[in-house]
Order: structure tokens, then C-alpha cells, then sequence
């Protein structure tokens, strides 16, 4: 009897998961992302006139493209969220008005149905014009939304031909609305007047630029990004300095970013506890042509403009990014219940000038790392005499050499004895 009572007790359970189970959406499973944090790839490729050139291992430039993206939507990571937009596919007339609106979502941004995609990329035929920069508003776009990273990979064998709408400017715009986007670019057989347009899309938003000769080389490529895509990644929260540190936003340890002019002072706080340590570093790419010899100042200062600390950096042109750093460890205090947090004031100053001709907005893009961390503690990271640490070794020295000259005279003794006795 007491068996029929649990073998039904456990029935009626087991009907209640399940009714839960259909009433009830399954949860994400732990560690998987969710439609709001998986990373988002768009996968733009060039579909203009040009990509019929037979040249990349006796195909066209299409036919390896094709190839490429039939590997690369196989091996994709479930967690990634893929899309591809085409530029060029279907107007082939000579209007460039019309040609440079030719850009369109082939395959929409989210799970990926493998044959589905497959299947859509099978229809592209080579038609028209190469809109990079349209193409690019729209790839954007097709990214908004969500807290994961976001890709755009621009497979393209030209350089753009809709102007006075440059694809680097649109580039820059992209990356000063602080959204976490990187654009990678590849160029198919380049040319040194694409290569420079390609390279300058990618330097401007933080990604890539690469040639591309073989079809498998381009397999290769966009797998390492797609896959990239997927890696875990910090995303930069957008920050606007000011020019005085009384406006200043007050930032928490993390990873900010922010647009500065050229010349211009930028303002920020940061609270540090007693006992805290203040770590920071800031990095000022030059997105575009600049005069050689210059830097970049990160300041640290009390809220009555006095300098605790500073860290600077200068550069010949030779590098398009220059990054320098500080740390200030604040004492503790011996009355912790009214020892409050101290504001300090981060000041940075870029002596960046541009070249002739090249225009100065949107500022440089910079970056800006904080971290707040417990500070030394005490005798353990205090240095001794100049020493800190260093005490062990030095003793460790001490007692080897003491040892060794030990045996030395004993050995030496032991020897001028066998010697008289011989």
C-alpha cells in the first residue's frame, strides 16, 4: 500500500516538471549567452562587377568567396550570432545615385540555420557597384542592440566608388558612438590605393587589415575572426571627459572609452579609499595622418589642482598608438570610520598636430583603463632599506658564499697537508 502511495506521489510529481517544463521556457543553460550577450558577426561581402576577375587560384574572386563562406558558416560556434550583408549585388546599371543604395541583409543577424545561409550565399552573382561606406552604416546597424561584442568582417576586392561618402570617415563615426564594434577588413588581391582604404577602416574602429591571394587563406581568415568573435572580450563603456575636474564623471574600475581633440585636456575622477591603490593607463590611437613627435600626459591631481603623480610617453610617428600609465597608492588612516575616499582628478593631454590637408574631427580615439585595488600591505611589500624583497636574495648570497669559502679553506688545508706530507 505505502508503494502504490509513492509510486503514484512520484507520477504526479513527475507530470508536474512536465507540465512545468511546457508551460515554462527552459532557461538558458549555465554559461551559455543569451540573445542579449551572444557575440554578433556580419559577414559584408563585395558583390560588385569587379569580383568576376578569374585570379585567385585559377577561379573568380567570387567562386573563392563562395568556397570560403560555405567552410566558414560550417565551422561557426553555436554561441555566435551570424549574419551577411552584400554590397554591389543587384543594380548593374550606371546611375552611381542608384548603385551606391545597393547594399543588402542576404541573411539576417542571429542563430544560424547552416543550410539556410548556405543556400542564400549560393544566388550571388556578381553585379554592380562597391557602396563600402552605405554598406558599412548599414552592417552597423544590423549590430545594434545586445551586450556582446560585435564583428563586422568587409571581404572586398575595391576600393569604394561612391564618394564624397568616405568609407574611413564612416569608419570613425562608427567607432566614436563607443558601441564595442571592430570592423575587420579584407582585401582580395589588393591594390595599394585599397589596401590603404581597407586598412584605414580597420585601424579606425581597433581591427585588422589583411591580404587575401588564395582561397584558403581567406578560409583561414574569417574563421580566426568568427572565432574571435566568440572569445570573451571587455567591452570599452563610452565616457565623455570635460575640460575642468570639478564636471568630471567619476568612473569605477573598468574599461572606458572617449573621443579627444587635438590639444585638448580631458577631465575624469576616480574615488580611492585608504588603503587603496589607484592603477591607471591611457592609450591615444592616431586614426589618421598626424606630424611626427608627438605625446600623450596622464595626470593625477587632488581636487585643489596639486599633482600626486604622472606618467608620459612620446612617439616619432613610427607607432599609431601611443599608451602611458601611473599608480597611487593612498595610505591607510588610523581612524577608519572617518577616513573618507579621496577624489583624484585624471588629466589627459595629447600634443597630437595634424597634417595638411586632413581633418581634425571627430577627435582621436582614446582608451582609458582604472582599476582600484587594495594597496600594499604593510611590512610584507614594504621595502627595507631600499631593499623590499630583495632581503631574501641577498641572504640566500650571503649564506652560499659563507659555505663556499668554507669549503674553499678546507679543501685548500686538506691539500697543503697532503703536500708536506709528500
Amino acid at each position: 500500500m505505502i508503494t502504490r502511495q509513492r509510486l503514484a506521489a512520484g507520477t504526479c510529481a513527475l507530470l508536474a516538471a512536465l507540465t512545468a517544463g511546457l508551460a515554462f521556457p527552459a532557461a538558458a543553460a549555465a554559461g551559455e549567452p543569451t540573445g542579449e550577450d551572444a557575440p554578433k558577426v556580419n559577414l559584408v561581402l563585395d558583390v560588385s562587377g569587379s569580383m568576376r576577375a578569374k585570379d585567385i587560384d585559377g577561379g573568380t574572386r567570387m567562386a573563392a568567396a563562395k568556397q570560403a563562406f560555405n567552410e566558414v558558416l560550417d565551422a561557426t560556434p553555436e554561441e555566435v550570432r551570424l549574419g551577411i550583408r552584400t554590397l554591389g549585388a543587384d543594380y548593374a546599371g550606371d546611375d552611381q545615385k542608384t548603385g551606391c543604395k545597393d547594399t543588402a541583409q542576404l541573411y539576417p543577424v542571429g542563430p544560424l540555420d547552416r543550410t539556410e545561409a548556405k543556400t542564400a550565399v549560393a544566388t550571388l552573382v556578381p553585379t554592380g557597384w562597391t557602396p563600402i561606406g552605405p554598406a558599412l552604416l548599414k552592417a552597423a546597424d544590423d549590430l545594434d542592440g545586445g551586450t556582446g561584442s560585435k564583428r563586422i568582417v568587409l571581404i572586398s576586392d575595391g576600393e569604394d566608388t561612391c564618394a564624397p561618402l568616405d568609407p574611413c570617415e564612416v569608419a570613425r563615426e562608427i567607432a566614436a558612438k563607443g558601441i564595442g564594434l571592430t570592423i575587420d577588413t579584407l582585401g582580395l588581391v589588393p591594390n595599394t590605393k585599397m589596401r590603404q582604404q581597407l586598412s584605414c577602416i580597420a585601424e579606425a574602429t581597433g581591427g585588422t587589415y589583411t591580404s587575401i591571394e588564395h582561397t584558403d587563406e581567406l578560409t583561414d581568415r574569417v574563421n580566426q575572426l568568427v572565432d574571435r568573435a566568440a572569445d570573451p572580450v571587455v567591452t570599452p563603456v563610452a565616457t565623455e571627459g570635460t575640460d575642468r575636474c570639478a564636471k568630471a564623471p567619476t568612473l569605477e574600475s573598468g574599461l572606458y572609452t572617449d573621443r579627444e581633440e587635438f590639444g585638448q585636456q580631458r577631465w575624469y575622477r576616480v574615488d580611492v579609499n585608504p588603503g587603496q591603490e589607484l592603477r591607471a593607463s591611457v592609450s591615444v590611437a592616431a586614426d589618421r595622418a598626424v606630424n611626427p613627435d608627438y605625446g600623450v600626459l596622464l595626470r593625477a591631481v587632488t581636487e585643489r589642482g596639486r599633482e600626486i603623480v604622472r606618467g608620459e610617453a612620446t612617439g616619432n610617428g613610427r607607432t599609431d598608438v601611443i599608451s602611458t600609465g601611473l599608480r597611487y597608492p593612498k595610505a591607510e588612516s588610523d581612524d577608519e570610520d572617518a577616513a573618507p575616499a579621496e577624489t583624484v582628478c585624471l588629466q589627459v593631454t595629447n600634443s597630437f598636430s595634424t597634417a595638411s590637408g586632413v581633418q581634425s574631427t571627430p577627435g582621436l580615439p582614446l582608451e582609458l583603463t582604472v582599476d582600484v585595488v587594495d594597496g600594499p600591505s604593510g611590512s610584507g611589500d614594504v621595502a627595507s632599506f631600499g631593499l623590499g624583497r630583495g632581503w631574501w636574495l641577498l641572504g640566500a648570497l650571503i649564506l652560499t658564499g659563507f659555505v663556499a669559502g668554507v669549503l674553499w679553506g678546507w679543501v685548500s688545508r686538506w691539500r697543503v697537508a697532503v703536500w708536506r706530507t709528500n
